[in-house]
Formats: structure tokens, sequence, C-alpha cells
């Protein structure tokens, strides 16, 4: 690897009159095309939307009082709840108080591993997990605040306190809550979280929670059963409050995952993440609904939580939905049955469908309505920066990422990338736009200015193959690795891609297209959701291609991931197992900008900091950006309390932004889709709901 780099540093240094100019100079991306479908949102304060109070009495369906509570199987409701319930304010209600009754409908493409998400199986997405998590923060419906009110919402931590320096914050737990087998909520499952899932290194929480997600130096430790203290090495450092809301600070029961961890239960860690399969039911839940039901390459039920801990202003215990539904599907089906009216729910986030769905909900007869959000999806080529030996690459592997830390390299293969064309390909009309990587153009952090765009040159990107040490000594149109490395082969690259998606598919295939004009032969390779998901955080990957995370498209959330400040925190340069980050220059300048974003309370200092981390970003091209557009939300037109301009992604997924527990279906439009009505949740491990 050494001659790799002298030559790389050789190339650098060559005269530039051995190259020709670029023909298209660097500039700031186009303006993109205006987009009129997109929904309005109505913006409220942040205490608008909820409290936690008493109030005189509570309620509950009638069927769970006469089948359950007089009969003696529950206790009645308002001793199922805390002292001082979530009270989700009416004002804050589109359509206000609702009824009970009905099912929402998903379709999902994923497949579920099991209900360990603490441990790291994947529940098959598709609002699954969400439905079921609940977490320290919440930070979803945060789209209809006001930019000058934004700060997470209160949730298992009903409060909390800084002192005085800044860097202790007393966090004060919903009191009385309960885990949807009757089990106390409290400190210990905070800190069973944190001790032997989060800190433990042999664990990793589904997404991918580490010590340093919540701060270099954090700890936590309990106070008494309702308080827990987080101490943190800067002061007031706001931002982590972000990072306790979904999905990094989502934690498990502790009374059943303890039963089979490795520290209390002499178990391996891989018997520990695969102890709770999907076959599984009735795994306890804080969430409103809880998993009654699986059958393979079919459905998921959920059925209602009776111990849910939130309620409306007149006392309804929430949810007001009783069931939900999962089938077992593909991404793409999902849009279709939705629109179709098979289905409730979607977030239509594949461009291939967006020209028929909308002309389908444009008829009268639409079962369902279609709303466009702001454009917060974004795909961007992620390459491998870590020469430190992390995922144990071959030779070629390692060649391969000297290439990816040569700047001229990157720029070749952003400039030899059409955007225009890649969009199109997806689909036509006015929906993407050019994104040249970066910061998403709908975050109020955004500056065009502060972004720099190297337009579509192949000539030019040639030129800055050239000068990364690249050429074609063997004639096939295939550059090759210099001599005495990687056996002076053609270059080729393994390109990490989810076979669920078929827009991540389809962008991997024009990228392989164009870049085999540049002279880089690309090979795909598509894995399913979890393992592409391993293999990303495993490290064993060239490039990846992967949808935008929230840091990206929010900024304040999971803003530690926006650079390689800690050895896990970013998705494609990390350390090796007790190794440190080999970060490049410009790399340093983003964990110095991102640091002092974390640490800064001053709203004006953070807007220019992050104009100047998207400067560093986009100059350096820290990723290579391909394309972005607009998502839009379908949901069937008999469901109320569905917020304007709600997006399909942004601090997390609509699933979350929507507040499902609020949302329901008026007497009337009531569908028979229950396919247990009556019945709750059953013992932990037993066979599926109680009758």
């Amino acid at each position: 690897m050494n001659y790799f780099r002298t030559l790389s540093k050789l190339a650098v240094g060559v005269s530039m009159l051995a190259f020709p100019a670029l023909a298209s100079e660097p500039t700031v991306p186009p303006e993109p095309a205006p987009f009129q479908a997109q929904a309005k949102i109505s913006y409220v304060n942040r205490d608008s939307i909820l409290e936690f109070k008493a109030l005189p009495a509570y309620h509950e369906p009638d069927w769970v009082t006469e089948k359950f509570v007089k009969t003696g199987k529950l206790p009645q409701v308002k001793d199922r709840l805390p002292k001082e319930p979530l009270v989700y304010k009416t004002g804050n209600m589109p359509d206000g108080i609702g009824v009970y009754g009905d099912t929402l409908r998903h379709v999902i493409g994923g497949r579920p591993e099991g209900w360990n998400y603490t441990g790291g199986q994947s529940q098959g997405y598709g609002g699954i997990d969400i439905g079921m998590s609940e977490c320290l923060t919440r930070t979803a419906p945060l789209f209809q605040v006001e930019a000058t009110d934004i700060e997470p919402l209160p949730n298992l931590a009903r409060s909390w306190d800084w002192s005085p320096d800044g860097h202790k914050l007393n966090m004060h737990l919903i009191e009385g809550a309960k885990w949807s087998d009757g089990v106390a909520f409290d400190a210990d499952d905070i800190m069973f979280y944190w001790d032997d899932n989060v800190v433990d290194p042999n664990v990793s929480p589904l997404n991918g929670a580490t010590v340093e997600t919540f701060g270099v130096g954090t700890t936590l430790k309990k106070i008494d059963a309702y308080t827990v203290e987080w101490t943190f090495k800067d002061a007031f450092p706001r931002q982590y409050l972000y990072a306790m809301a979904y999905g990094t600070f989502c934690p498990g029961p502790a009374h059943i995952l303890k039963t089979k961890h490795p520290k209390y239960a002499g178990t391996t860690y891989e018997q520990y993440k695969n102890s709770f399969p999907p076959e599984y039911m009735n795994i306890p839940v804080m969430g409103a609904w809880v998993p009654v039901e699986f059958r393979p390459d079919d459905i998921v039920v959920l059925r209602r939580n009776p111990y849910y801990w939130k309620v409306d202003e007149a006392g309804n215990q929430l949810p007001y939905v009783n069931e939900m539904h999962y089938k077992l599907s593909t991404w793409a089906d999902r849009d279709v049955q939705t629109v179709a009216g098979s289905a409730d729910f979607s977030n239509l986030e594949q461009p291939e469908n967006f020209v028929e769905s909308l002309k389908r909900a444009a008829q009268d007869t639409a079962p369902a309505r279609l709303a466009f959000g702001a454009r917060l999806i974004g795909y961007n080529l992620d390459m491998n920066f870590s020469a430190n030996g992390w995922g144990a690459p071959d030779a070629r592997g390692q060649a391969v990422r000297e290439l990816n830390r040569n700047e001229h390299f990157r720029k070749a293969v952003t400039m030899a990338i059409d955007r225009k064309k890649l969009g199109e390909s997806l689909v036509k009309g006015p929906f993407t736009a050019i994104y040249p990587g970066g910061l998403s153009s709908a975050t109020s952090f955004y500056d065009r200015q502060s972004t720099v765009y190297y337009p579509f040159d192949l000539e030019g990107a040639k030129a800055e193959l050239a000068k990364a040490g690249l050429k074609d000594t063997d004639g096939n149109g295939i550059v090759n690795f210099p001599a005495g490395v990687a056996g002076g082969k053609d270059v080729e690259i393994t390109l990490l891609v989810d076979n669920a998606y078929s827009t991540d598919k389809n962008l991997a295939e024009g990228v392989i297209a164009q870049l085999e004009k540049l002279g880089l032969r690309v090979i795909l390779n598509a894995l399913d959701s979890n393992q592409r998901n391993a293999a990303n955080y495993g490290g064993r990957f060239d490039w990846l291609i992967l949808r935008n995370r929230s840091e990206l498209a929010s900024v304040v959330q999971n803003t530690e991931q926006l650079a390689p400040v800690g050895p896990k925190t970013s998705g494609f340069h990390r350390a090796a197992e007790g190794g440190q980050v080999d970060l490049m220059p410009f790399e340093e300048e983003l964990v110095k900008i991102v640091n002092q974003f974390i640490s800064s309370q001053d709203d004006k200092e953070r807007v220019d900091l992050m104009k100047q981390y998207q400067k560093v970003y986009t100059t350096n091209v820290n990723t290579i950006g391909l394309t972005e557009f607009a998502g839009a939300l379908i949901i069937n037109k008999r469901f109320s309390n569905i917020p304007s301009g709600a997006p399909i992604f942004m601090f997390n997924w609509a699933e979350d932004a929507i507040i499902r527990e609020r949302v329901f279906v008026k007497a009337d439009k009531q569908g028979n889709y229950e396919l247990f009505p009556e019945q709750l949740p059953g013992k932990p491990g037993g066979p599926g709901p109680m009758n």
C-alpha cells in the first residue's frame, strides 16, 4: 500500500499543464423545478401537543371493561395508567377526540428477525418497531413545530433539568407506567439498556446506538426508581436529547431480556440476540401495540396494549385503533395495495410509483389520499474510507479504500455521474432534483451558496482519474491498479445495495453503467435489508448506495453521525476493533465543526457552522450525491387525525410523525378487518392473544 500512497501523492503534485482544464468548473447546484403537489404544514408551539397530568376519570373500549376488567383478568383502567399519564391536547388533533375500533393495515417488504430490538434484531421495519417501541424523548412530530421552539418532546422521560454548569442532566421518568404485561417500568429498564447493551461492545442495538451516540465520555447512572443522571464531557449538549429519541434510546423489557443476556444467563451474545424469534408472541412493550400473531411470509398482527400510558383530554386510553396488520410482501407492493385500498398506509418513497399513484389518487373513487411533502429523500453513494482494517479487507478491497481516500478519485467519480439522467431514469417530471451530496435541500440549515457541485463532465472526470494515478494498461477499457498494487489488475469495486428497494437497485444500475464509461468496473452486491445492514456495519463493502439517514434531513437529530466524531458514529468510516479512525484532513475539519455545533448554544453560530460543514463536505466530496426527491404519504380516506404536510421522513418516518396512537376511524366508516376482535395480548411467550 505504501507504493500506492506514494504514487497518489506524486499524481497530486504533477503540473496542471499536464492535464486539460475542466470543461465544467465547480458551481452551486441548479435550482430544482417547482413542485405544486407539496402539502403545507400548519406550524404550532411545542407545548400545544401534549402534557403530563392526572384527569378526573379514564375510559377504555367497552369490550375491555366487560371481558377483562369485570372478569378479573385486568385491573381497572385507572390502575393500569401512570399517576399522571401523557395527555394529547385536543387542539393539536386535526379532527379532535376519536373513537375506538378498526385496523390499520400495512404492507412491508421486510421480514422480522425477532423482537429483540435492544439486542440488534430487526422487526422488519415498515412501522412495526415504531408501534412497539417508546423512547426517552420523541422527535418525529417536531416537523410541525416552529424552528425557534425546536427541542425534543418528552416521552418516557417526562421532564429533565440541567445542572448549573451544564455537565449533568437529571431525567425524570414517567411514574407508574407499566409494560404491556403489567410489570412496572422504571430506571432499571433504562440502566439495563445502557449498561448491558449500549456500553457492552458485544451488543449492537438495532439502530446502532453506541456510547459515542450520546457523546464521547458520557456516563449514565440511576438516582432512584424514576430518575437517571447523565454526565457529559461538554456543557449543555442539548443535541443529545435528540439521540434519546427513536431509534437509539428505546429500552426493552429488562425483566424479560435479562433472562437471556450473557451477563445474567450465561448464554452467548449470539444466543442473546436471537432469543426472541418472530414466533415468540406477546413480547412486553411500552408501545401502543403488541405482537400477537406471526405467519411466515404472510402477516404480522399487533393488538392494543392494555397498559398503554397515554390518553386524550377526555380520559380515553389510547390507542384508538385496536389492531395493526403488516402483510409481508414487497416495498413496491406496499404502494400498489395502499393506492388500491387493500392496505391503508404507505410512505410513497420509490419514484417509480409516483405517476401512477398520482393518477389513481386524483380519481373521485380513489380509496386513498396522497400528499407530497418537502424534498427530504436523498440518495448518496458512500465510499468506505477506512484504511485501518475495519471489516478485514483483502488486497483488492484495501486498494479500493486507498483510492476512496484520494480526492482526485472522488472527484472523478462524482463528475462522471449524470445526475439529471439518473433522476429521470426513476421518474420523469418535476419530482427529482440534482443532489451533490451533503445536507438535504429541505432542511432549514441548507445553504445553496455553500454547496459545491461538480457538474457532469466525463472528459474532466477522466483527467481527474489520471491525476489519481490510474490508467488502462491492458487496453480493455477498464483502468488498472498501479503495478505492485492488487496485482495491477483491473479496478473492480463492489457496490452494496438493499435488494428490497427497486429505487436502490435502479440507481445502482445507473451508476454502474455511467462509471463503466469512466473506466471503472463496478459490481452489484444486492442483499436483503438485514444482510445489507450487517455488511454495512461490519465494514464489508467498498461502496454503498444508501437513502439518507435523519442527520442529513434534520441536522439536529443524530448530529454526531454527520462526521466520524467517534470510532463508530460514521456509517462508512469506522475504526477496527480497538483501533482509531484514520481521519483525512478534511474529515478532521468536519469533526471539529460537528463538535462545535453540538456544544454551541447560539442559533446564529449553529447556522454558520452548518454552512462551513456543507462547504467542506461538498468541496471534498465526502459522499457522492445522486438524486433528491419528495416523498408522499398515502393514507386511506377513512382515517382521521392525519396532520397536514407530514413528511414521510425527516426526524423519523411518517408512522411516527402522524402519531398513530391518535389516529382513528369514524364509527360510520369502520371496516370489518380485525383478525382478533375483542382480544388482548397474552402472556410473554404464550400462544398469541388472550380471549
